[in-house]
């Protein structure tokens, strides 16, 4: 028996040398040692462990106070991962008027753990690696950075932000790393009452706990005793039993968020916790039910004087706005006049919001704005000129999609105008955005229109009309194995936009240094691009090239890929198995029409075969149509992608659909001698 009991002490004893000491400090050398995580090899770092502790304290005269305390350990594998040693803390902090609703961090230290020569090294956060910056004049942020980050080190941290507000931000589990282990705990008095959602579009479903226990708070209070001519004041001290509601997440092996090709917000798809505060029940009050429906939060905004107000400033601007629309009656006409008047007169200042930073009138006048100042002063001067215009809130991409009715389901507004039983969607924010072309970020799902009269409706902000590129290329090829012709390119909607967003501040020369990258011994010449500025019309490229080596001769053949340079390389879909929809953002038709001389001495050996694709039905389609015409090849090739949203259950179909139509863009033409 002794033997025995020896025995399991020692096993302990090994049991306890061995296992990880999640404790502020206790870095061990096994964790350093690591070069790569046992399950994610790829991985560039890994959360080693988190917790999250959130919990209500009561303090006299404040009321109960959120704690929301953050410890966190994390191992960095390589460079790749240098950029988990920067953390971003975000807290409301209005900077005008009264801060009694301010958010603060305490409590933040971090050490940065290293092995030099066997001996793990330290060094802690400074002061200098501590920096505040304003987000707006309602948010601030606390970021810090650890210091010696090397290859292999373990960074650690802990901080608490202290809030008055009752409100629990999203509790996210997942990361773009693995999180090999995870502990959360959320204790909420029983006056408040929450309901506790997970993303439903999440792969990764965690498994929660509920329990309760009893707790207590103590409060003193005051009153007078004695005669009315003796008074004196005398204290009294009370006890109050309460209930704590739990829910607790105990995790081990979360999978990183998984980065695929075409996924528009990777974000949503993240897994975490929603607590939803249902109502809220102090004892001898009344219940005061805080659920509620869009349509009371749309109500709740507009009546922000920050927001419908702002509608109603006038005066401002009518001077300039009558001589813009004199002599004009047209409505669309006078639309556009008015909003490109915006775009120019007002430039976005980067912030984000639907209430006003500096509101209407000083935007106007100072010439710089946030979002709301800006769609909301386009908004009042369109239903000045008459025309039936309303604003649209938004949540923008990487403020998720609102799943929830609450005031932060919404980040952002932007403006809509119904003209002819039609929605014009409006962004007067950045000088490429035109009538129903809207920055990227801003197409997320749906957008809640607020009227006059305060009813509200959701509007489809996903473009169902096509954004296409024509590209028309003609070309010589020459005995000399090399090919020399003309480029024309048209790109409408989307397509324009997104080119002179990525073109925007590039001279010629980087443009055509942009188009010979990666095109072997191609040279390009007599580059022009048209309508640049002007986002009413398409935009159109054009250019000249010579391109060596364009042919292959094997033999006395001769094998040429009829789209030269501008074929596709592969296929972005190598994936067997999708995890997220694919998501082109708006549909896309792609057209290509292509005129071949051949070489003198050379006729035609063989030809692709002509071609026609489908996808799903109507949801995708692609045509390849060639023919000969003396020395000429005529080669028409369409690509239509009609549903920019393609659901992961059609991935496999999709996958090949692509693969069919990269494998047809690049089978080559075979010419021999006459």
């Amino acid at each position: 028996m002794k033997n025995l009991f020896v025995l399991a002490f020692l096993l302990t004893v090994s049991y306890l040398s061995t296992a990880q000491d999640f404790r502020f400090g206790k870095v061990s050398k096994e964790e350093l040692m690591e070069t790569s995580h046992p399950d994610f090899p790829e991985a560039n770092a890994a959360v080693l462990y988190k917790k999250q502790n959130i919990r209500f304290i009561f303090r006299q005269g404040e009321g109960f106070v959120q704690e929301n305390e953050v410890f966190e350990r994390i191992k960095i594998y390589n460079k790749e991962g240098f950029d988990l040693a920067t953390h971003l803390i975000r807290m409301y902090s209005n900077s005008e008027g009264s801060t009694a609703n301010d958010e603060h961090i305490y409590g933040l230290k971090g050490v940065t753990y290293t092995l030099v020569d066997g001996k793990i090294e330290e060094d802690k956060l400074r002061k200098d690696g501590i920096f505040e910056e304003r987000t707006n004049k309602f948010w601030k942020t606390t970021k810090f950075t650890m210091p010696n980050i090397k290859e292999g080190c373990i960074v650690e941290y802990e901080y608490t932000v202290q809030s008055p507000n009752i409100g629990i931000d999203d509790i996210l589990f997942q990361k773009m790393i693995p999180v090999n282990k995870l502990d959360l705990t959320v204790m909420t008095p029983e006056y408040f009452q929450y309901k506790a959602l997970l993303n439903p579009k999440a792969a990764y479903v965690p498994k929660l706990s509920t329990s309760s226990k009893n707790d207590s708070f103590s409060y003193s209070s005051k009153h007078d005793v004695g005669s009315n001519t003796v008074k004196r004041t005398q204290f009294s001290q009370s006890n109050v039993d309460f209930r704590v509601d739990i829910v607790q997440a105990n995790l081990e092996g979360i999978p990183p968020l998984k980065d695929e090709e075409f996924v528009d917000n990777l974000f949503n798809y993240q897994a975490k916790l929603i607590m939803e505060l249902n109502m809220i029940k102090y004892p001898n009050e009344p219940v005061r039910p805080l659920s509620t429906t869009w349509e009371k939060v749309t109500k709740i905004i507009y009546d922000d004087p920050d927001f419908g107000s702002q509608l109603n400033k006038k005066g401002y601007y009518d001077t300039d706005v009558d001589a813009l629309l004199s002599g004009i009656s047209d409505p669309m006409q006078k639309a556009e006049m008015i909003f490109n008047h915006v775009k120019s007169k007002v430039k976005w200042n980067d912030y984000h919001g639907y209430t006003v930073d500096n509101g209407v009138s000083k935007a106007y006048k100072d010439g710089v704005g946030n979002s709301a100042d800006i769609n909301l002063m386009l908004v009042s001067m369109l239903r000045y000129a008459g025309l039936d215009a309303n604003p649209i809130l938004v949540s923008t991409k990487n403020n998720g999609i609102p799943l929830l009715p609450t005031r932060s389901g919404f980040n952002y507004v932007i403006c809509g105008m119904s003209l002819d039983n039609s929605m014009v969607l409006l962004d007067a924010t950045q000088k490429f955005t035109a009538p129903n072309i809207l920055p990227l970020k801003s197409l997320n799902w749906m957008g809640r229109l607020i009227r006059k009269d305060e009813s509200s409706e959701w509007i489809t902000l996903t473009p169902t009309q096509s954004s296409r590129e024509t590209v028309s290329l003609n070309f010589k090829l020459n005995t000399d194995l090399s090919a020399a012709g003309k480029v024309r390119n048209q790109f409408t909607n989307y397509q324009a936009f997104v080119k002179r967003e990525r073109n925007d501040n590039f001279s010629n020369d980087q443009l055509i240094e942009n188009l010979e990258r990666d095109k072997g011994e191609l040279e390009v010449s007599n580059f022009e691009m048209l309508n640049f500025k002007d986002s009413s019309q398409p935009l159109l490229q054009s250019y000249e090239f010579n391109l060596q080596n364009a042919i292959e001769e094997i033999g006395e053949k001769l094998y040429v890929s009829p789209l030269l340079f501008l074929s596709p390389k592969e296929n972005p879909f190598k994936e067997d198995k999708r995890e997220y929809p694919i998501d082109f953002v708006y549909p896309i038709s792609d057209k290509y029409v292509v005129n071949i001389m051949l070489p003198e001495g050379y006729v035609v050996d063989n030809l692709p075969q002509n071609t026609k694709l489908e996808f799903n039905g109507s949801e995708g389609g692609f045509t390849y149509l060639i023919q000969e015409n003396g020395s000429m090849l005529q080669l028409s090739i369409s690509v239509d992608i009609n549903k920019a949203l393609i659901l992961s259950d059609h991935y496999e179909q999709f996958k090949k659909f692509y693969q069919l139509m990269i494998e047809k863009q690049s089978e080559k033409i075979v010419l021999k001698k006459a």
